[in-house]
């Protein structure tokens, strides 16, 4: 009997810092309503780092988490991926603070840049190290403080995003001829550069020496999402022989409803299907998919069997989908 490596996702797991930030907090210091923030993004809050918290903190705390939802241990891990845009150094990765604050002293880590595509970036990326023997279980973490790349008196940004980090578990499994099908069955991940001025931060060890803050031509960001979601979706079925009528859950990056509404439509699904967080997160970059999915596996939304696309789309511009059988 024949059997095929696939990766599947054995724990889930989340971190938020504990400071939330209201949309009416946020009037007192910015040209902003709570009713403009929720009509044009469906924002109602934002989790922000503290002082001294940062991106490896919250991906270290999620990860323990996912690790104990799978029942692992640190010594079950061979590889951690950390997804991010705002690493506490230019170097050393996050990951490998990650694997520090862990007490992993195994296997291998590292980070990926791909933005607010960064997650399904490196779920494709777990998924191939899996598959080609160099990882049995893989450490896949999103996470932002994305917070302290705001410039805080700019409204048309400021409000956008908040901080927070997401995990899970993806474990080599073997699927044996005539099981029902589990894990990853197939990812599309796309890129192209010539955006890149419509999403960005004006910083950088290469260039400033400085950190920056983050710049947004939004209307044109909002005129690429839609279509660019729809195409890596409908990639990522044609490749694994489904189609959306198949779909139990849509799992997309979480930056800005009108979005997330939209692609829904263009792709007929039902509005009951598509998981939002948001509301509660704002947008987290790399971790929203993750923290996305970490809610609704924990409220039994997603459950074992259910078909679950995860999609995403960031700077670069950079965007992708991963079609998981839960």
């Amino acid at each position: 009997m024949t059997s095929s490596i696939r990766s599947v996702i054995r724990g889930v797991g989340s971190y938020l810092p504990a400071k939330i930030v209201t949309n009416e907090e946020l009037a007192k210091t910015v040209d902003t309503s709570d009713e403009w923030i929720q009509q044009r993004v469906g924002i109602k809050e934002r989790h922000i780092a503290a002082e001294g918290e940062f991106t490896s903190d919250l991906a270290a705390a999620a990860a323990r988490a996912a690790m104990d939802n799978a029942g692992l241990s640190i010594e079950d891990i061979d590889l951690i991926i950390v997804a991010t845009t705002t690493p506490d150094y230019t170097f050393p990765s996050a990951a490998t603070l990650v694997q520090m604050k862990l007490g992993m002293h195994h296997g291998f880590a590292f980070d990926i840049q791909a933005v607010c595509s960064g997650f399904v970036y490196a779920v494709a990326t777990a998924d191939s190290y899996i598959k080609n023997g160099m990882a049995r279980r893989v450490l896949v973490i999103g996470a932002e403080t994305f917070s302290r790349l705001l410039d805080w008196n700019d409204r048309t940004t400021c409000v956008l995003f908040g901080d927070g980090a997401g995990a899970v578990v993806m474990e080599r499994f073997e699927l044996e001829a005539g099981e029902a099908e589990r894990g990853v069955l197939t990812s599309a991940l796309r890129s192209d550069g010539r955006h890149w001025d419509k999403l960005y931060v004006d910083g950088g060890p290469s260039t400033t020496g400085t950190t920056g803050h983050v710049h947004m031509q939004g209307p044109e960001v909002f005129r690429h999402a839609v279509g660019k979601i729809t195409d890596v979706v409908y990639a990522t079925l044609e490749q694994s022989g489904y189609t959306v009528d198949d779909l139990d859950w849509f799992v997309p990056h979480q930056a800005n409803k009108r979005i997330i509404d939209g692609a829904g439509a263009k792709l007929g699904l039902p509005p009951e299907k598509v998981i939002t967080t948001v509301d509660i997160h704002a947008n987290t970059s790399a971790a929203s998919v993750p923290l996305a999915l970490s809610v609704a596996v924990a409220d039994g939304r997603i459950k074992p069997g259910d078909l679950v696309m995860l999609e995403a789309m960031g700077g670069g511009f950079t965007w992708g989908a991963s079609l998981i059988r839960w």
